[in-house]
């Protein structure tokens, strides 16, 4: 079969294409990547921050309710392998060093595929507050009481929340659609599943996640 010629004007046209994608960030599925790898670490702090309020008693700052002579005790840094690459996350830390989080576990290093699925599936459209807690407890696993939960939902809602409803624009010059594939356990088998995510490019050639799920 003899190949399709393309005419100047579309080859000038994907051209401009290209550039306007280059301009914008996006050379490879890496921009995308650090953009997964930025959701799931503000779910995971976020999730850390929830656990050691219901370690210590008390949230940040409300000192009037505190009952313990332990407190916190700034960050430490951690890098952990994920199927979008290195991702560094802050974990916080109790004076007394009892603080043994669950989410993410102190020798720990690696986050499970399934484990980021439900992370990002929690981005996605339409997820109700009694979804996006099921999502939590799935991650926790049944190990951890119903307090914790309520705390890192409390913790995590707010921010899926507000990217879920945050204003698109009316009119986007470029829309397109990217996969990350990555393999999870499912039923005692490792399986391979994608993240598929739609990006716009607005006018001003900025680009922003439209949906993912």
């Amino acid at each position: 079969m003899a190949k399709k010629r393309i005419s100047p004007e579309r080859r000038e046209q994907r051209k401009k294409l290209l550039e306007m994608l280059q301009d914008a960030g996006i050379n490879d599925v890496a921009g995308v990547q650090e953009l997964f790898k930025e959701m799931v670490s503000t779910v995971l702090e976020n999730g850390l921050e929830a656990e050691l309020d219901e370690e210590l008693g008390y949230s940040k700052y409300d000192y009037r309710n505190k009952q313990t002579d332990n407190c916190r005790n700034g960050y430490s840094e951690k890098t952990m392998k994920t199927s979008f690459g290195d991702m560094d996350i802050i974990v916080p830390r109790d004076r007394k060093g009892d603080f043994n989080p669950q989410i993410i576990r102190k020798q720990q290093t690696t986050l499970s595929g399934d484990i980021e699925e439900k992370i990002i599936s929690m981005y996605a459209k339409g997820m109700t507050t009694a979804d996006i807690e099921s999502h939590i407890r799935d991650i926790y696993g049944i190990d951890i009481s119903d307090s914790t939960i309520s705390r890192v939902t409390d913790k995590i809602l707010p921010v899926v929340k507000e990217w879920q409803s945050r204003p698109l624009e009316n009119i986007y010059a470029v829309v397109f659609m990217d996969a990350i594939n990555y393999h999870v356990r499912s039923e005692g088998q490792i399986v391979k599943k994608a993240v598929y995510i739609a990006i716009g490019i607005n006018m001003d050639g900025i680009k922003d996640v439209l949906g993912c799920g």
